[in-house]
Order: C-alpha cells, then sequence, then structure tokens
C-alpha cells in the first residue's frame, strides 16, 4: 500500500449517535450536552449529535448542543425521509448526515426498493436538505456490501448533487484493510468531493480498516470514544489518533494530551467500563509490572512504551507482582520516599512474589507494609492522615440506601452522609465527601472476595483510586461486613493518596 499524500485528517466523532446505541447505554441530554463540550475542547472536527427524529429527548439533545456554539460541526443524523430533515432544522444543527442503504441485500430486505428508487429519493432528499438550508455529508449504508459498479454510479450522483462529503461505511464490520484500501481507492477516483470512512468493529478491524482507508486518500475518520457502538462498537478516537500521530506520521486538531481524560468521562456518564487492556485509555496501557520490563523502561522508556503515556494524558505505573524484580520495585518505594538497601530490595521482592504466586493482588498498601517491616521502619509510614470514627448504613425495601460517617482529620472531627444505589455505593460516597477538602478521590476499581464459606464469610475488598493529578493507588481491608471491609479499604486508599501527595 501506498501511504496517502494528505497531511491532516479531519475526525467526525459519532459517540452521542452511534456510540449512544450502544446496547445498555442511555445518555440524557444533560449528559450529551456534557461529553458534546469535552468532544470540542477535545478538538474533534465534527459532532454527530444523534438522530433528531427519534425522540422528543433525542431532538432536545441535538437542540441543546447546537445552541452551545461549538467550534466543531454539530451534524443530525437523517434517513432519505423528509421528515428526518425536518427534525434536523428544527433542532438547529446546521449540518445533516443522511444516508441510504445500497447493498442489494438491505434493498431488498429492509427498504423493499429497487436500486434506482433508492438513488432517486436520494437526490430528491439531498436537493431538500440544501434548500432547508443545510449542508451534507451523505453514506450510501453497507457500501462495503454493494455492487461496486453501482456504488461508485451512486456516489457520482450523490457528488453531482453538491454534498459537501461522501462516507464510506463499512456498516457490518466485514472488511480486512486490504479490501478497504482498494474499495476506497476505487470511489475516490470517480469522484471530486472528500471520502470519509465510517468502520464498525465485529472482526476487530475497525481501526485498521479506518487507517486503510485514509492511506487510499480518505480525508476524515468517523469514530467514537472507547469504541462505543452498536454490537462490537466502531473505531476507537484514541487508537485512531495516536496511530495517525504517531505511525502515519499525520496530523489532526485533536489535543491528544485530553484523551485519558475524554475516556473517563464517557465511561462514567455511559456507565460502560473501559477494559483494563484497552489501548491507549486502558489502566494497564501503561502499567508495568514485570522486572524484565521494568530494568528497561526505568533505564529508558522507548523500551517497552512506544507510546509516551503523557501524549495521550496517562501516567506510567509501575506495580508490585508476582513478577516483579528489583528495579520496579525499588522504583516504586522510592517514589513514595522510601530508600531501601539493595539487600532490603530483594526481601521486599521475595516476600511480594509470595504474596503474587498465591493469586492475590499486591496493593500499594501491601507493598509499603512489607518494606516498613524489613526495613524496620514506623514513623511517618504509619501516620494516618484520616480515621474512621464512625460508621451508619440505612437500607430497605421502601428507602434509598443512607450511609454516615464520622471521620478524623489531623485530630479534627468531620461527618457527612450520602445516599447510593445500595450501601456500599452509599457509604464510599459519604467517605469521598467527607475528605472532599484534602483530595478528590475518584473510585476507579472495586473487587470482592469471600475467603472463607458461608453467610458469615470474611469479606475482602480491593480497591484502586485516583486523586486529580492523576496518581492511583490500591488498598485493601478484610471483615465479615462487606460496607465495613469497603469503607476501611477506602480510607486506606485515601491516605495512601494523601501520602503520595505529601512525598511528591
Amino acid at each position: 500500500m501506498r501511504a496517502s499524500t494528505l497531511d491532516k485528517i479531519r475526525i467526525f466523532d459519532t459517540t452521542l449517535r452511534d456510540g449512544d446505541q450502544t446496547p445498555g447505554v442511555f445518555l440524557t441530554p444533560a449528559d450529551k450536552a456534557t461529553i458534546a463540550r469535552q468532544l470540542d475542547r477535545l478538538g474533534v472536527d465534527a459532532i454527530e449529535a444523534g438522530t433528531p427524529i427519534t425522540s422528543a429527548g433525542e431532538l432536545e439533545s441535538v437542540r441543546l448542543i447546537a445552541k452551545e456554539g461549538l467550534r466543531a460541526e454539530v451534524y443530525g443524523l437523517a434517513r432519505v425521509v423528509k421528515e428526518d430533515v425536518d427534525a434536523v432544522v428544527s433542532s438547529g444543527a446546521k449540518y445533516t448526515h443522511i444516508f441510504i442503504a445500497t447493498s442489494d441485500l438491505h434493498l431488498k430486505h429492509k427498504l423493499r426498493m429497487t436500486r434506482e428508487q433508492a438513488l432517486q429519493k436520494s437526490l430528491e432528499i439531498i436537493d431538500y436538505a440544501k434548500s432547508c438550508g443545510l449542508t451534507v455529508e451523505f453514506s450510501p449504508e453497507d457500501a462495503t456490501r454493494t455492487d461496486l459498479d453501482f456504488l461508485k454510479k451512486f456516489c457520482i450522483a450523490v457528488d453531482e448533487a453538491g454534498v459537501i462529503r461522501i462516507n464510506i461505511p463499512d456498516t457490518v464490520g466485514i472488511m480486512t484493510p486490504n479490501k478497504m484500501y482498494q474499495l476506497v481507492k476505487e470511489v475516490k477516483s470517480v469522484l471530486k468531493v472528500p471520502i470519509s470512512v465510517h468502520c464498525h468493529n465485529d472482526f476487530g478491524m475497525a481501526v485498521a480498516n479506518s487507517l486503510a482507508g485514509v492511506e487510499a486518500g480518505a480525508d476524515q475518520i468517523h469514530v467514537t470514544i472507547n469504541g462505543l457502538g452498536e454490537r462490537a462498537g466502531n473505531a476507537a478516537l484514541e487508537e485512531v489518533v495516536t496511530s495517525l500521530n504517531l505511525l502515519y506520521e499525520k496530523k489532526t486538531e485533536v489535543k491528544t494530551e485530553m484523551i485519558y481524560q475524554t475516556s473517563q468521562l464517557v465511561s462514567k456518564l455511559s456507565r460502560i467500563p473501559v477494559q483494563p487492556n484497552k489501548a491507549i485509555v486502558g489502566e494497564n496501557a501503561f502499567t508495568h509490572e514485570s522486572g524484565i520490563h521494568t530494568h528497561g523502561l526505568i533505564s529508558m522508556p522507548l523500551t517497552y512504551e512506544p507510546i509516551p503515556p503523557e501524549f495521550v494524558g496517562q501516567r506510567r505505573k509501575i506495580v508490585a507482582g508476582k513478577h516483579s524484580g528489583r528495579h520496579g520495585i525499588k522504583a516504586a518505594l522510592e517514589e513514595v520516599g522510601l530508600h531501601p538497601t539493595e539487600e532490603q530490595v530483594r526481601e521486599v521482592v521475595e516476600k511480594v512474589r509470595e504474596i503474587g504466586e498465591k493469586g492475590r493482588v499486591v496493593t500499594d498498601e501491601d507493598l509499603m507494609s512489607i518494606a516498613r517491616d524489613v526495613m524496620g521502619e514506623v514513623a511517618e509510614e504509619e501516620k494516618k492522615i484520616i480515621e474512621l470514627s464512625e460508621l451508619s448504613v440505612m437500607t430497605g425495601t421502601k428507602m434509598m440506601p443512607t450511609a454516615s460517617v464520622r471521620v478524623t482529620i489531623d485530630g479534627k472531627e468531620f461527618s457527612s452522609a450520602e445516599i447510593g444505589v445500595g450501601p456500599v455505593d452509599a457509604a464510599m460516597r459519604a467517605i469521598q465527601k467527607a475528605t472532599a477538602g484534602l483530595v478528590n478521590a475518584k473510585l476507579k476499581e472495586y473487587r470482592i472476595e469471600a475467603l472463607t464459606g458461608g453467610s458469615d464469610a470474611v469479606a475482602e475488598v480491593m480497591i484502586k483510586v485516583e486523586d486529580d493529578s492523576g496518581n492511583v493507588v490500591s488498598a485493601r481491608a478484610a471483615r465479615e461486613d462487606i460496607v465495613k471491609a469497603s469503607v476501611e479499604a477506602m480510607v486506606n486508599g485515601v491516605n495512601r493518596l494523601l501520602l503520595r501527595q505529601k512525598k511528591s
């Protein structure tokens, strides 16, 4: 394949439309407006805000975003139906993305139209949308399963009708990079307007196919944050943009250092967790445990980090575990102000490996406890800035779970109360609220295991929390009472964050 000669690639974000169609996701108009503002700060060129004809709530979402005065172009999706275009006009959006299926499979079984009917309806709606003052991008849906000669004929007619861009969707993700390259090259050869690509991830190749489209001359890629979307999702913005920048040396308007925070916002509002090993934005993307890796990493980050973590707004993390080596453990301890001798490091490593070999996660708290024991230190590391004084939880079939806590912070008592979806959630929220004056501790991971059998089992809770500076620490607690164990783990985590801040 030859590389595209285009230097800058446009990013068309459809998180609020295609991403919102992810099973289990429901974004309110306020959620969508919040994400749209973040996407605009991120620097995407276009935001597909939704499909206004779908519902009153969807229309309101697009209307709210269109009123924001964003730098990005705001699009409303429409079928080749007059009422759909009217809804886009009503929303206040100035751009519309119009689509109709062109594959014989869709024409016969979904639309019950002939090829000629589909083309004629498309041209009529493009004229109508333009007469309403809208700027049009057009998609022949299921283009990758459409007869090539008809696809070219269709796109030429749409081009002549006056659209600003034609998008080639791989609607069910059946392309390979080579096939996508050839298709885009063929279609581009007969068009005057720019080409865009929209790839789904059914075979896990959405990003690769999107980049192949760019190699063939496409100047825009449709993406979603975290790869959200129907079925297996869409091409992920974070992977597409990072690859364009670092592998293809192509520019975008995206401020890459804001990618991670945008991913976290979308994950929170969509309630879809980011898998730990997700490229670019996963929690493990820049986390290292292996002794061989951490040794090389400390000497020269490029040995095991092809992407600088700060480039995408992430931070490098070295964690303790059964694969840990001396260099990684030493670096982790020095980060919090502990400076063991080489012999002490060896002993700490052995104890860490013993825990890891038993299948347990080694938390930051565990590592510090082991190091203090080996080094014979207590002093400052044992001091707790925050201590739990009292915990009270109320729950029932006819009331929202409510928790109240009293904590001691540097000798002063503070109280707070919160509601939650369950008693654990309410209690954790109460701790976060009580300690908000010192640290904004965001819960990133929560795991629970029963260490013994029966209804009175001892439960071990392991958590990860993060502060506004990107510091991530882990902590654990074990009790018969799950709520108490959860709260104690949270308090331990907050203390560890405060200690990390104090040392940095």
